[in-house]
């Protein structure tokens, strides 16, 4: 299981179990676009599984980020680094 989820007062809570690979990016970001489309949550926040995650995981970051900025719902991430904050602000912008 890559991912797993709950919806709790109106926030989509996600938690990525381990970081990805190139494998398994599309497979996650799909995942959570899925859900993000399903339950129209108020604000999204995703737990990595590092302070600093890697590339791969970072791209599935990355793609979440641009559809919730679209869909105009905040996306806050649980266990990442200021570092990673940065580049995923940077990369959404």
């Amino acid at each position: 299981m890559l991912i797993s989820h709950a919806v709790r007062h109106d926030a989509l809570h996600v938690t990525l179990h381990r970081d990805l690979d190139v494998t398994h990016r599309a497979a996650a970001a799909l995942q959570i676009q899925a859900l993000v489309e399903q339950h129209r949550p108020a604000r999204v926040v995703i737990e990595v599984p590092s302070a600093d995650p890697s590339p791969a995981t970072l791209s599935a970051l990355a793609r979440t980020h641009r559809l919730c900025a679209g869909l105009g719902v905040p996306l806050a991430l649980s266990g990442a680094s200021d570092r990673t904050r940065r580049l995923l602000d940077a990369n959404g912008a």
